[in-house]
């Protein structure tokens, strides 16, 4: 099955983060396809962004995934409770990744359900913002620590261009679409980073 490549990992990160609006994720687990299509990301770059946990080449026990080849799922919690899913870009030993921010279901969307709220009643609120956070993508395609440095490239989560690329039915999307950009979210410890216009959605 077709997926994104290892060299489009190795690309600018800011590049990066605006070419996978569009894309699908694809998790396998226990046998089912989980899928959604990639609507939100972010931009962590450490060589110059406060905000990134490799700032200034920091290197430890978290952070180094993220200097691993492009191509490499950085997952890391937050708050003690909430996994994020990152995609390591840029050639080996620079350490910076796209934060995945948000995506609509393609997909397994009665397991994501299942996992975001178990035997909670599906309200209309509950629907519409199931995935529209990093700790709600990770929380509905049960991915965790445990996931951490998995090879985008592989066969258990990957990227790919069209759901047909991962053998699964068309999925619709509006003919015209925008790129806005602006800060990243929850990042105000990060000085002048903080207004960096590295967050982008497709609306």
């Amino acid at each position: 099955m077709a997926r994104l490549s290892r060299e489009f990992y190795a690309q600018d990160t800011l590049e990066a983060a605006r070419r996978l609006l569009g894309k699908y994720l694809v998790r396998r687990l226990d046998g089912e396809t989980l899928a959604g299509r990639v609507v939100e990301t972010e931009a962590y770059v450490g060589r110059c962004d406060k905000a990134c946990h490799a700032y200034h080449y920091l290197r430890t026990a978290r952070t180094e995934t993220l200097f691993s080849r492009p191509g490499t799922a950085y997952i890391y919690l937050i708050y003690g409770m909430y996994h994020c899913l990152n995609f390591v870009t840029e050639p080996e030993g620079e350490p910076a990744a796209v934060l995945l921010r948000a995506i609509e279901p393609v997909a397994g969307a009665e397991t994501m359900t299942r996992l975001r709220y178990g035997d909670k009643p599906l309200t209309p609120y509950r629907k519409k913002n199931a995935l529209n956070g990093p700790g709600k993508v990770c929380q509905a395609m049960a991915l965790t620590r445990a996931e951490n440095g998995l090879d985008l490239t592989g066969d258990t989560l990957f990227l790919c261009d069209a759901p047909e690329d991962a053998g699964l039915p068309p999925f619709p999307v509006p003919e015209r679409e925008t790129i806005l950009t602006g800060p990243r979210i929850g990042v105000d410890y990060a000085e002048e980073a903080r207004d960096f216009p590295w967050r982008f959605r497709l609306v």
